[in-house]
């Protein structure tokens, strides 16, 4: 096999070749002759090319004689549930629910929103939607009733496929209640509701009446229906539309084609991942994220691997230990999670006590995705469970890794506060803000992608062509631009430092809040942290940093301020003029492990907010700004 740059170089200089040679992994009802046809900032992968991408992920390991291999693994920390299902089991259960919906009228091209917890329905669902060409749009399990609503506005479904609710620690969480008020908000879209009745949870078909659709119970439509078999699509057709945060607060739904996706996932799992038939994979994630589609779902199906659904939480679920209980007992050979997981760990076991009773001798790679992985959180991991961790970086849009450490070409070193290297396909270029590339190593700049991007990467957005090109095409011209920031050192490995709305101008010096962050987490006290840019009249922006505590620490909160100012003049330098250190229980996160940065500047400046609705706990807001006033109040007096 080439090594990682020769297969870097070909990808480049001759895309047609490298990604014909990779849609080979692929089965095709009718195999594409040409890899990319392409006009100005248009494109499409593997046009002519017709398949069938659940059949991918199913049939065909079952017509291969591994029907009887494991293909998903059920895992609820909340309710003790444990079930497994074989890749024949799967496709039964899949071909099943896609009969269903065929018996509800749903065509190839028809919209299905599907609002469910982290069990196999969720699973079943997107595979049986895929199975009949109908575009699945996940919506994350609990989203206030508002979001959902627009949500079905935009897609249009005409089905919507739930659950009686979901489970947090502590808490349930009914979805029903929530699937009405959307619903009757946008009368005349949804014709059926399918409901998954959940002994957990409060509620069933029969609670939820709403005027001009039929409400349907999942075993009830199931029993009556017939199988449904594979429907072939064009490449070009979309698999499904995922909704992510849009800067004027409307939603964009990405759409995600199916040739290219199936054909960038397949060439992932094996080159990035190092999973392949027999293997195990552990993405603690959620399907309602890009993470779960691609690396829950899709990508270990495709690969014929075994796929890990994980419901619970990485610390008290009961402990610490969850997601170590988990590698252990079903032989996971490569976990996937996010920076916030690990640093939520750390602070409650930052000497892995919690570890000690598990045997990860399977484990072989950690990958990091979803947040900027600190230094010191790269390092504890890395002493920690004692394999290689590769913080990756990739986005809702794109679909896989822009950048990595490809596990199954090269065993590359990785850097601490690095993403690695570029991923096939994708030309990473650092540009100014007048959309000069910058070839000096190490300067800072707007990280942006050359265009075309490589298959599976987003297709567009569902109804809005000019949308698409006015977020991502229109600032730089030939690029795609990311909205992060960041350099690429003299080794080609590239530092994501943040969203470029995150770096501050403090006097005139811009300064990276991923860089003041590393130092941050340099004190030994200091278990997670972000940094933000506060108005100030002198300087325009200062920075001010948030922390929280390892846990059972015990300090001294001037001395903390102190010893943390003089760190960050240390490392940073004075022009930093960073002074304000504010330590909090909880940073406000999103569900999927971000930290709320410009929520959080919002309401240190005082201005109007409002609560995001991927927001994990809406109470953190109340309690950051609480803190903040009684800082302000001591001040002053």
């Amino acid at each position: 096999m080439a090594g990682y740059a020769d297969l870097w170089t070909r990808s480049i200089d001759d895309p047609e070749s490298f990604w014909l040679d990779a849609a080979d992994a692929i089965t095709w009802d009718h195999a594409p002759d040409r890899a990319l046809d392409e006009a100005g900032e248009t494109w499409r992968w593997f046009p002519e090319g017709t398949l069938n991408v659940a059949a991918n992920a199913l049939d065909r390991h079952v017509d291969a004689g591994r029907g009887e291999t494991i293909a998903l693994a059920y895992d609820s920390a909340m309710t003790g549930t444990k079930k497994t299902y074989s890749y024949a089991q799967l496709r039964d259960r899949v071909a099943d629910f896609a009969g269903a919906l065929v018996g509800l009228g749903v065509e190839p091209g028809d919209r299905v929103l599907l609002y469910l917890p982290m069990t196999p329905e969720a699973v079943i669902a997107m595979l049986a939607c895929a199975r009949i060409g109908a575009v699945h749009s996940v919506v994350f399990g609990g989203f206030a009733a508002t979001e959902l609503s627009v949500r079905i506005q935009d897609a249009a479904p005409k089905v919507l496929v739930t659950a009686s609710g979901g489970l947090e620690p502590g808490r349930v969480v009914e979805y029903l209640p929530m699937v009405q008020k959307a619903v009757e908000a946008v009368p005349g879209v949804v014709s059926h509701v399918i409901v998954r009745d959940r002994e957990a949870v409060p509620g069933d078909a029969s609670s939820l009446v709403i005027e001009g659709t039929e409400v349907h119970d999942w075993d009830d439509l199931v029993a009556a229906s017939e199988p449904a078999a594979p429907v072939a699509v064009d490449s070009s057709h979309p698999l499904y539309v995922l909704y992510t945060s849009g800067t004027t607060g409307s939603p964009k739904g990405i759409i995600r084609d199916s040739g290219g996706y199936a054909v960038a996932l397949a060439w992932a799992m094996r080159h990035i991942y190092d999973i392949g038939p027999g293997d195990t994979m552990f993405t603690a994630s959620d399907v309602g994220w890009v993470v779960g589609h691609s690396f829950i779902v899709y990508g270990p199906l495709l690969a014929g691997a075994t796929t890990v659904l994980y419901e619970g939480k990485p610390i008290g679920t009961p402990d610490a230990g969850a997601f170590w209980r988990i590698v252990a007992e079903y032989g996971v050979k490569t976990m996937f999670t996010a920076p916030t997981a690990l640093r939520a760990i750390r602070r409650v076991d930052p000497d892995l006590e919690d570890l000690s009773p598990h045997d990860l001798s399977s484990l072989e790679t950690l990958f990091l995705a979803g947040e900027r992985l600190d230094p010191e959180t790269w390092h504890w991991a890395n002493d920690g469970l004692r394999v290689p961790i590769v913080d990756h970086w990739w986005q809702t849009e794109t679909g896989w890794p822009i950048c990595a450490i490809p596990r199954g070409v090269e065993h590359l070193p990785g850097k601490a506060g690095s993403t690695a290297v570029p991923m096939p396909g994708y030309a990473v270029t650092i540009l100014d803000s007048k959309g000069r590339e910058v070839s000096q190593p190490e300067k800072e700049g707007n990280i942006a992608l050359r265009l075309p991007l490589p298959p599976g990467t987003l297709a567009g957005i569902w109804g809005s062509p000019e949308r698409f090109r006015d977020s991502y095409l229109a600032a730089f011209p030939g690029y795609y631009a990311t909205g992060d920031a960041g350099y690429i050192d003299r080794d080609g490995y590239v530092f994501v430092m943040g969203r470029t709305d995150d770096v501050i101008n403090v006097a005139g010096h811009r300064l990276s809040t991923g860089s003041l962050e590393g130092v941050l987490t340099m004190h030994s006290a200091v278990a997670e942290c972000a940094v933000i840019g506060v108005a100030d009249e002198l300087k325009g922006q200062r920075a001010a940093g948030f922390v929280t505590l390892k846990a059972h620490e015990q300090i001294d909160p001037e001395t903390l301020e102190r010893e943390l100012v003089a760190l960050v003049r240390e490392h940073i330098g004075p022009v930093a003029a960073f002074r304000d250190v504010i330590v909090l229980d909880r940073l406000p996160k999103t569900r999927s492990g971000k930290i709320l940065r410009k929520t959080m500047r919002q309401i240190a400046d005082g201005e109007a907010y409002k609560i995001p609705a991927t927001i994990e706990d809406p109470t953190v807001l109340d309690a950051l700004a609480d803190t903040l006033r009684a800082r302000e109040r001591a001040n002053v007096s």
